[in-house]
């Protein structure tokens, strides 16, 4: 499964392009930080950004793309700029039929370094073990949008089960209910069936 991971920002927005394989075993293809100038036009940042990413999509051709899910920030201005940079991500990899999926940064920390809590560096220091690499990814934003794919590929199975099983219930209740207004046309059938003999 080839997974794009995306650590959205106007002003950095980390690409990664990682490999997953058997078990946990996970390959970094390629990284990146896409950059926009804090007083260039917001049309023009996310154009910039939207252009950056719709041509890894079109080069690399990922299975899925991992993008982080704005969960909480104290500052509202970076929050909403995050969300729409990951949304013209999600907007691009729509229009290919290319699977998004949105992790929030616990999920993510938990999945790399099995804790929800831990701080960059940590998260830095395990993806540079678990990649092999040898040196750290620099900026940050790299470090996570690596993360973030990495994320992906831990978490697909389990992601994929509880769909299933959302599928299965679903469907078992769907089911339920069609048995359930067959049985009640029955049975309102019966009583009328009832009623009119009693007439004669």
């Amino acid at each position: 499964m080839r997974v794009m991971g995306v650590d959205p920002g106007l002003t950095r927005c980390g690409i990664s392009l990682v490999d997953g394989g058997l078990g946990r075993s996970v390959t970094a293809l390629d990284v990146d930080v896409v950059r926009t100038p804090p007083d260039m036009p917001l049309a023009q940042r996310l154009l910039r950004i939207s252009d950056a990413a719709e041509h890894w999509m079109d080069t690399h051709g990922p299975d899925v793309i991992a993008i982080e899910r704005v969960f909480s920030q104290n500052n509202v201005r970076t929050a909403m700029g995050t969300a729409q940079a990951g949304g013209v991500i999600a907007l691009a990899a729509a229009r290919r039929g290319i699977e998004v999926c949105f992790h929030t940064p616990s999920e993510v920390k938990a999945a790399v370094t099995g804790s929800g809590s831990a701080d960059k560096a940590q998260v830095t220091g395990m993806i540079t073990r678990i990649l092999g690499l040898q040196q750290a990814p620099k900026p940050a934003d790299a470090a996570d949008a690596l993360a973030l794919a990495i994320c992906h590929c831990w978490r697909a199975p389990m992601i994929a089960r509880m769909a299933e099983a959302e599928r299965r219930a679903a469907e078992q209740q769907r089911q339920f209910k069609a048995r359930l207004a067959t049985a009640r046309r029955d049975g309102a059938g019966r009583t009328a069936n009832s009623g009119r003999k009693e007439t004669r």
